[in-house]
């Protein structure tokens, strides 16, 4: 086996390199040079997270000054769907600096950025660049939510779930939607029969997100949801109450016991 490389290496002039070559025929004044050598010398002492932000500054400040001219140029260069529900990340790291992009500088063009991190999430993801525009104005991004948990793909479907997440893993914590976890609830309720294990695995993280914070909410959720349909995805709900059950909380485990002798 090969010695492992830490991902945040992927993030340096090589990966300049590429971008540049995809982005120079779409704008024939994208000065290649100056991005390689901006990016090659400010990365060098940074991890992960900053070398990330370091492309998408560059591109920012290589691109068209209007964010929608330069966002344009962008989604030219995303490459086709991803249509497996696994290399979600290995096979789009490239298009991370793009999510920086919109996440950071999108906000006041929210409509095109919406659209883009849709086109985003279909090759790569963009739980973390939607998280301010929930921030922000979370009526308006419900709008779009709810459109999105009827899309025909899979990724689409499972970003409803995975970016209005609490407790999303390497982002800040957030509060439940309206500080109110039924709200949270209530749009997962449209996932919980999801056909994709890749949406129903995130719902279910989701819940377990919830319990933590309020486990009384949850359960008395999911009390109503099974008393409501039938053919209850038992899957879903086990591992969305894993840490009560965990913590041996009697009514999780009751709830549990009556879903799988179903």
């Amino acid at each position: 086996m090969g010695e492992y490389t830490p991902l945040k290496y992927y993030f340096n002039e090589e990966l300049a390199v590429y971008l540049s070559r995809l982005i120079e025929p779409h704008y024939p004044y994208f000065n290649t040079i100056s991005f390689i050598e901006n990016i090659q010398n400010k990365v060098e002492d940074k991890e992960l997270k900053a070398r990330v932000a370091v492309i998408g500054d560059e591109l920012k400040n290589h691109l068209p000054e209007n964010y929608e001219d330069a966002l344009a140029i962008l989604l030219q260069i995303l490459g086709p769907e991803n249509e497996f529900e696994e290399g979600m990340f290995t096979k789009g790291y490239f298009l991370m600096p793009v999510a920086y992009f919109v996440e950071k500088y999108g906000l006041h063009h929210f409509d095109v950025s919406m659209l883009a991190i849709v086109e985003i999430t279909k090759r790569h993801t963009s739980e973390y660049a939607i998280r301010p525009y929930l921030s922000m104005d979370i009526d308006r991004c419900l709008a779009y939510l709810h459109d999105w948990i009827i899309n025909t793909n899979s990724h689409v479907r499972r970003l409803v779930s995975e970016s209005t997440r609490p407790r999303l893993p390497w982002a800040k914590k957030m509060n439940p939607m309206k500080n109110d976890p039924i709200n949270n609830l209530r749009l997962l309720e449209n996932l919980m029969k999801d056909p994709s294990p890749y949406v129903q695995k995130s719902v279910a993280n989701h819940i377990n997100d919830l319990s933590k914070d309020a486990p009384e909410v949850v359960l008395s959720w999911i009390k109503t949801y099974k008393f409501h349909h039938e053919n209850v995805n038992a899957r879903i709900i086990k591992h969305g109450l894993r840490t009560l059950i965990k913590q041996k909380e009697q009514e999780a485990l009751d709830l549990i016991n009556e879903i799988e002798k179903r």
